[in-house]
């Protein structure tokens, strides 16, 4: 990865580290380029305030354990990582393994700001040392939702795996558009072949399939097969979890990856910093960056300014949530509680429903915002 070079004026960090921990999904099974890309936002937050002095003339340390979408791995980092003494958790994207994550480190005392994951419910109980910048995923599926009533469609089917992540979401998009008069069917992803899926969706006269699977399988077979099948020209194929933000969706998909609407957590605008902070994710990932770089650049750009304010002391980091306000990439950054969550949660972040364009699919075209 390339290293950007220090801002103007930039001051040597001097004196012992102030670690932080990050979790992130380097290896398969988990979603690799969701990984790479919220580990280069890391990086590159921690490169910057390094080049600015760091914590109080104290560089900032991070500390990367890979949790291959696996919860009983996150929750060995998590101990591992408060063994190691880092003052604070950052990251992970997987929900599933954010939750299990959130559930150790508020048992430890470890502050944790969580940088992707949108379960609702990420803690069982009120969590005193989590907090999240993604939405919970009640609100960004409810805005999806809207979207696709707002297109027309009356009759939906999901193709689902089981998982308490896609399961949330399937009772999600059913609770928001049954009193709307829409119906939403769900299919087995995992026990239906993807020319069964065809099949029961020729069958039921659905308008739209929503993915709620793994990617790049069987998500990647699912579009192909729906694409090839004349029964179901015009049906609006729909990805609310982002798959079709990262170009390895692109690349197995070619021109049958773009009109696919998925969820993502970014402005309409950017101002000065957001347009700085993407030219530089840009040059070190060598592509253009998704919502989960600048998701990881905003994590450590908060846990830096509670640092400096609170140093390393993990106890006082915790109790400072509800008092941190930060300009982030996408927005100014506070947190309050939100019901049903258990965490601590960004109030406003952006919430998108876009899609790739299919005159021109590396580009993107923003079809709906929340309100």
């Amino acid at each position: 990865m390339n290293t950007p070079a220090p801002h103007p004026g930039a001051r040597r960090s001097t004196g012992s580290a102030v670690r932080i921990g990050a979790l992130v999904p380097l290896t398969r099974p988990g979603w690799t380029e969701a990984g790479r890309h919220l580990l280069a936002g890391l990086e590159l937050a921690v490169t910057e305030t390094n080049g600015t002095g760091g914590n109080g003339g104290r560089p900032l340390e991070l500390v990367v354990r890979d949790t291959a979408a696996d919860p009983r791995r996150a929750t060995a980092a998590v101990d591992e990582l408060a063994g190691l003494g880092v003052a604070a958790l950052a990251g992970e994207y997987h929900s599933v393994v954010a939750r299990a994550a959130a559930t150790r480190a508020d048992a430890t005392g470890l502050p944790f700001l969580c940088s992707s994951a949108v379960l609702d419910a990420l803690t069982d109980r009120p969590a005193e040392s989590v907090a999240r910048l993604p939405p919970p995923q009640s609100h960004g599926w409810r805005t999806y939702a809207d979207f696709v009533l707002g297109a027309g469609h009356t009759r939906i089917a999901v193709a689902a795996e089981p998982s308490a992540y896609w399961e949330s979401g399937t009772r999600i998009l059913r609770e928001h558009l049954a009193p709307h008069g829409t119906t939403v069917t769900r299919l087995d992803a995992r026990a239906l072949t993807p020319a069964a899926v065809c099949d029961e969706l020729a069958a039921d006269g659905a308008t739209a399939l929503l993915l709620l699977t793994g990617f790049p399988d069987p998500a990647v077979p699912l579009v192909r097969s729906v694409r090839r099948d004349r029964r179901l020209a015009g049906l609006l194929i729909g990805a609310p979890a982002g798959q079709p933000e990262f170009t390895e969706w692109a690349a197995l998909l070619g021109d049958d990856g773009a009109g696919v609407p998925f969820l993502r957590y970014l402005p309409e605008r950017f101002g000065p910093l957001g347009a700085r902070v993407g030219a530089a994710l840009r040059e070190r990932l060598a592509e253009p960056p998704s919502f989960v770089a600048f998701e990881g650049y905003d994590t450590v750009t908060v846990l830096a300014a509670m640092l400096r304010a609170h140093g390393p002391d993990r106890a006082r980091l915790a109790a400072s949530w509800p008092h941190t306000a930060v300009d982030g990439t996408r927005g100014r950054i506070r947190f309050s509680r939100t019901p049903g969550t258990g965490v601590w949660q960004w109030t406003r972040p952006p919430v998108q429903v876009v899609d790739r364009d299919p005159a021109a699919p590396g580009r993107f075209r923003v079809l709906h915002a929340a309100g």
